[in-house]
């Protein structure tokens, strides 16, 4: 018997055994403070509108569990997910088929891979994942990687929000990055503005800023200064109202018509009546030979009409409207003023107070900012323009292909970017070439046609405005007529900025810096090699050179081939700022020209001081009339014209026998 029943039972035993491995455990609700908070707002987070989620947002941000964050960021990014059955939340790592691999929010303790389809995703449109992210400031502030604390604040600037006021004080003091504690500290001040508790509080982080120039700081102060117009009966605007100033109608910055518009706006008065509307009700109610009880035959009068039309709108015939002496009446039964939309006067007026220390120092960084630009443009005039001060200025040739060898110096610059992909070994090795191709074209231009010209300036005139023609062509057929890229190297990419107001390209640096080279490698060459004392010895006297064994064609036809050399390193450099096309050359020649002989032909300090003054001259004009660049140039010659006939020899004038000439 007792054989019977133990055998008996190891059968019930096996037989149970593939039940028992057969058998997947079923989670157990998890009965958790944040689960428990999820829970209470479980209608508003399965609903996902944009307009009711916030409760739900600032709950869970607010209620100090240590989960609070983790809910937020897998919320945020779509990996929170429901249980069908019970209502739970959970949020997901992976999903791996048809099956989730769950996690719990309280410990993070994974729960297991369940069927994907006993779970419903929680899926945020992008506005409440924006409301997420902003909320989730609370805790990046603090996050321990520098990066994130860095993409809160930026968050912040663009949307900061009152409730994140006192989660940014508190992470201030505990900042380790210098650089991130000065961001936090002035979006502190800047959010202090716009939310602190007291007016005290907005006034302190108002003065803070006196002579700012962010831009951020002016779009915080600028909506406390802005003004609504309006208009309200009697003579004195409301008490209750922060008024910035009363205006009187038909004035300057309030016209009559303007008023009587607000009043109507305002429901302070009927609508303008006008005469082809008043004449329409007056005829249309004609009866008996009256209208509105007014005969026909005295509506010549306006006052009779007036009259006639009241009796309309008395009937009930028409409908109210001003006539002229009601308008009248109005406008002087009501006061017309500039409110502020932010009520406390204290704050308005240390906004006011800031805002006029700010403008005060942008005009002075404007004046800054325009002046590099014009001293940006001056150094590009006097590289154009000082290989022509060695061939008009010394020479005395008036060769309009100067502007075509600073094009040749450009695509040749181009051509050696094809060949070389490495932009800094590219414009490096583009100097020497663009000054050997153009020094190469200058002597060849000087041999074959220049030398022959000597003394016949007209003719000289002639010839080198055929041979830029011809360049031109030349140019267009092997290059085409779209424009070449000259690409600078990445490090003269961006700008060198001071504030918010003063900046300047780092190529515009680079041009300049390029610029005082050339000065100095000029005022080298004139003053300490050889060639510079018998070129100053053949322009003071030729035949006097002659006689002292110089040769004066040898001297001439390299003076030319230097100056047309100096034109194509200038063509590598404007062509990394301009565009580089055949017509490259012809931007320029005017300037160069102007340039030189105003600055003083033959000297190249007056060639430094003429680039100069043409450069400040033209941004200035371009500042008064900033819509046309074309009447500014305009303006720019007029003054020039005007100026050589008081300064006809230029700012420097060449001193010697040449001076005469």
């Amino acid at each position: 018997m007792n054989r019977i029943l133990r055998a008996a039972l190891m059968l019930l035993a096996v037989s149970a055994m593939p039940l028992v491995a057969q058998t997947t455990p079923t989670p157990s609700p998890i009965q958790a403070p944040i689960q428990a908070l999820l829970q209470e707002h479980r209608e508003t987070i399965e609903k996902s509108s944009r307009r009711s989620i916030q409760p739900a947002i600032d709950a869970i941000r607010d209620s100090g569990l240590p989960a609070a964050k983790l809910v937020l960021e897998k919320w945020g990014a779509r990996d929170m997910w429901q249980r069908k059955s019970d209502g739970l939340f959970f949020y997901v790592e992976e999903v791996a088929g048809s099956d989730l691999t769950l996690f719990d929010f309280a410990d993070s303790t994974q729960i297991g891979n369940l069927p994907k389809s006993d779970f419903k995703q929680i899926k945020p449109n992008s506005g409440i994942q924006g409301l997420i992210a902003l909320s989730l400031v609370k805790f990046q502030l603090s996050d321990p990687d520098p990066a994130r604390r860095g993409a809160a604040l930026d968050a912040l600037a663009r949307i900061g929000e009152a409730a994140q006021l006192p989660a940014l004080r508190a992470s201030i003091d505990s900042e380790p990055d210098p650089a991130l504690k000065s961001r936090k500290q002035r979006l502190e001040r800047l959010m202090t503005i716009r939310f602190g508790e007291t007016d005290a509080e907005r006034i302190a982080a108002i003065r803070h800023f006196a002579g700012d120039l962010g831009v951020d700081v002016r779009g915080a102060l600028n909506p406390i200064t802005a003004t609504t117009r309006r208009a309200a009966p009697g003579s004195v605007p409301p008490q209750d109202m922060n008024v910035a100033r009363i205006l009187r109608p038909g004035g300057e910055a309030l016209s009559r018509t303007e008023a009587y518009d607000l009043l109507i706006a305002a429901g302070l008065a009927p609508a303008r009546l006008t005469i082809a509307d008043q004449r329409a009700a007056l005829i249309a109610n004609i009866n008996a030979g009256s209208s509105g009880g007014v005969a026909v035959s005295a509506l010549d009068d306006p006052a009779a009409r007036d009259r006639a039309y009241a009796g309309l709108v008395v009937a009930g015939l028409a409908p109210a409207a001003a006539t002229g002496t009601e308008i009248d009446a109005a406008l002087a039964a009501h006061v017309f003023f500039d409110t502020f939309a932010e009520p406390a006067r204290p704050v308005t007026d240390a906004a006011q107070e800031t805002l006029r220390s700010i403008e005060l120092k942008v005009g002075i960084n404007q004046s800054l900012d325009l002046a590099l630009d014009a001293l940006s443009l001056a150094s590009i005039y006097f590289l154009a323009a000082i290989g022509l001060a060695i061939t008009f200025g010394v020479m005395g040739v008036i060769n309009m292909a100067h502007g075509e060898f600073i094009m040749m110096g450009a695509y040749t610059g181009y051509v050696v970017q094809q060949v070389i992909p490495d932009y800094t070994l590219s414009l490096i090795v583009a100097i020497p070439c663009a000054f050997a191709v153009t020094f190469a074209a200058g002597v060849a231009m000087e041999r074959l046609v220049i030398r022959w010209l000597y003394a016949r300036p007209l003719e000289t005139l002639l010839a080198t405005f055929g041979i830029s023609i011809a360049l031109q062509q030349l140019a267009k057929n092997i290059f085409g007529t779209q424009a070449r890229p000259l690409t600078s190297p990445a490090w003269l990419d961006g700008q060198m900025v001071i504030n918010d107001v003063v900046s300047i390209s780092y190529i515009r640096i680079a041009i300049f810096v390029l610029a005082l080279i050339f000065l100095g490698f000029f005022l080298f060459l004139m003053k300490k090699t050889r060639l510079g004392l018998e070129t100053r010895a053949v322009t003071q006297n030729p035949k006097m050179a002659a006689s002292m064994g110089i040769n004066p064609d040898r001297v001439n036809m390299l003076t030319f081939g230097l100056g047309s050399g100096i034109a194509g390193i200038a063509g590598v450099a404007i062509g990394l700022y301009a565009k580089v096309t055949s017509e490259l050359g012809a931007d320029y020649i005017v300037q160069s020209f102007m340039t030189v002989v105003v600055g003083g032909v033959g000297n190249i300090w007056g060639t430094l001081l003429g680039a100069t003054m043409i450069g400040f001259l033209q941004k200035g004009i371009e500042w008064f009339n900033p819509s046309n660049t074309l009447a500014a140039q305009t303006y720019m010659i007029v003054f020039i014209i005007i100026f050589i006939q008081f300064r006809p020899r230029g700012i420097i004038a060449l001193k010697g026998r040449a001076a005469g000439d």
